[in-house]
């Protein structure tokens, strides 16, 4: 499996990204995909994921109604769109694929939830 990251920047608070993953190597009919980010010095958190198949979504409360996760499954795309960045988002954002398959009634959110991990894309949102 690959996951590789684009579309990280520079941007002002109040700005906007869209983030992409690109995916390859196996199937992910079943499974879900997560973004995550990481600041310096802190431990690795969950912005949103969703599932392949269905396109169900879930958001962290720090995120939820400024960034949009959504997928292009003919594409093996998946994409975080940013709006209304804040300094605090400032991080290396990455995409990662779930171990299991997604359940029927949650979506993996939690780092050990998930196998596959791509190197990330610096975020950086001034002030």
């Amino acid at each position: 499996v690959q996951l590789v990251e684009s579309g990280g920047g520079l941007v002002q608070a109040g700005g906007s990204l869209r983030l992409s993953c690109a995916a390859s190597g196996r199937t992910f009919s079943g499974y879900a995909m997560g973004w995550f980010r990481q600041a310096p010095g802190k431990a690795r958190e969950f912005a949103a994921a969703i599932s392949w198949n269905l396109g169900r979504t879930v958001y962290a409360d720090s995120v939820k109604g400024r960034f949009t996760i959504s997928r292009d499954t003919a594409e093996n795309t998946v994409y975080l769109q940013m709006n209304s960045l804040k300094p605090e988002d400032t991080a290396v954002y990455h995409c990662a694929l779930s171990r299991d398959r997604v359940g029927l009634y949650n979506i993996q959110s939690r780092v050990y939830e998930y196998a596959y991990w791509g190197q990330g894309t610096q975020v950086t949102v001034s002030s």
